[in-house]
């Protein structure tokens, strides 16, 4: 299905005003923007439960069935049976699902991204006069699910009985799958990148311009091209904690990453289109590479949050 401008003229300035007013991101994508599709979505959960260390609590690599199907749930908000009552449910949270970093002036992109939150973020592009409307909150969407993640598995740890610990762990399994969404998003180039459907702007090159790109690649190429296999075989690395430290900073570069695939991807669909159609092998490992980045930045966060909720060590070496 062609996916339309994420930033319609007719509600731009609209929703500009209202977020000088109120710092709310919430009302300038529409809702039929959906990264990978659901096939692509339920790959990288999949390989992310399968590469899981054995030190994951066991419940939750039980979930991996649950955790696969939440990975596409936040496209289910989107339009749709409810988009046609009400679209605030859907507008509100579309920014989450991408973030445009060309609009981030380049030697002010990484203070920008460092901010604390994401009004702070807003304040940021508002002072360097970037219309926060249009950039997308991706990062940080990221970084909140995943410190309410490890919030979760720091109560799990504490719980004081079994009833409640299993009540948290229907919140840890949901917060889990509702980040996986959003993390295997952003190992998409399109949805970091204005070139999100069609380059846009000077094109020297002759890159493909038609509404239907982001589809063509996400949908029906990774469709008929890519399996769960593949992605198990382009993952690299052992599961890895990230210091809480450095969390902020190994988003921002997970995402700094898959923008810098945007133009290979356009010069791969120069060489062929990407569809159903297509079996070039070199496509098949573009798209595969980007959803195992993906699967593989998922279950980072995934052993992160769970490793950095113990309690720290005291002076004497006790938990």
């Amino acid at each position: 299905m062609p996916v339309p401008n994420r930033h319609p003229p007719t509600t731009r300035h609209r929703a500009a005003a209202l977020l000088v007013a109120a710092l709310l991101l919430l009302v300038v994508v529409p809702a039929t923007l959906h990264a990978w599709g659901a096939y692509g979505h339920r790959l990288a959960a999949t390989a992310a439960v399968a590469a899981l260390p054995n030190d994951m609590p066991k419940f939750f690599r039980d979930a991996g069935r649950q955790l696969t199907y939440l990975n596409p749930e936040p496209d289910r908000w989107r339009g749709g049976e409810e988009g046609r009552y009400d679209t605030a449910l859907s507008d509100a949270t579309a920014p989450d699902h991408f973030i445009d970093l060309e609009f981030i002036p380049a030697k002010r992109r990484a203070g920008v991204l460092a901010a604390e939150s994401r009004f702070a973020f807003a304040d940021s592009l508002t002072a360097i006069g970037v219309d926060p409307a249009k950039v997308g909150m991706l990062p940080f969407r990221v970084l909140e699910l995943t410190q309410r993640l490890r919030a979760g598995f720091r109560l799990w740890r504490a719980a004081p009985d079994a009833e409640t610990r299993g009540w948290i762990e229907q919140r840890i399994i949901n917060d889990a799958g509702i980040l996986g969404h959003y993390v295997t998003d952003g190992a998409n180039p399109a949805h970091t990148s204005i070139h999100f459907n069609g380059w846009v702007g000077e094109n020297p090159n002759g890159y493909a311009t038609d509404r239907r790109f982001h589809s063509r690649f996400e949908s029906a190429f990774v469709e008929a091209n890519v399996t769960t296999a593949d992605l198990h075989a382009a993952m690299r690395g052992a599961p890895r904690p990230i210091v809480h430290a450095d969390l902020r900073a190994a988003i921002n570069a997970y995402v700094a990453r898959s923008n810098a695939q945007i133009e290979p991807m356009y010069r791969l669909d120069k060489v062929a289109a990407f569809g159903p159609e297509n079996r070039r092998p070199e496509h098949q490992a573009f798209a595969a590479e980007r959803l195992a980045a993906g699967a593989t930045m998922l279950r980072d966060l995934w052993w992160t949050a769970w490793v950095t909720s113990a309690p720290a060590p005291d002076s004497a070496g006790r938990r």
